[in-house]
């Protein structure tokens, strides 16, 4: 009697884990493919080098090219959102990616400014 004592307070039972939220994962998503559209839009100038070479026309080379950087933050937004709910919480996932976005948006609109 006295071990069974023993071993639970050495190992006590686990609190059961709250069913996940889905609309904060795909809220969070969202938020951090949009705070990552621009920056990952930059290693896809050599699909557009390839795609000018390619029979298609100007208007397929752009949808392609919309498509694929869309596809490319979308997935790269599930997993930041998927590894920092885990590290830390969704909801603070979904938080720090609209911090993000409106960081990039800031830095995005000063750059334009100071090019002008």
């Amino acid at each position: 009697m006295l071990r069974m004592q023993a071993f639970r307070l050495c190992f006590p039972v686990p609190v059961p884990l709250p069913q996940p939220d889905w609309t904060t994962l795909v809220g969070g998503s969202a938020l951090w493919a949009l705070a990552l559209v621009l920056p990952l839009s930059l290693p896809l100038e050599r699909l557009e080098a390839e795609l000018t070479q390619t029979g298609l026309s100007s208007d397929q080379q752009q949808a392609l090219l919309l498509l694929s950087s869309l596809l490319l933050a979308l997935g790269v937004g599930v997993v930041i959102q998927l590894l920092l709910s885990w590290a830390l919480s969704p909801s603070w996932a979904g938080s720090l990616g609209l911090i993000t976005g409106g960081a990039s948006l800031f830095f995005g609109l000063a750059q334009r400014g100071s090019d002008g």
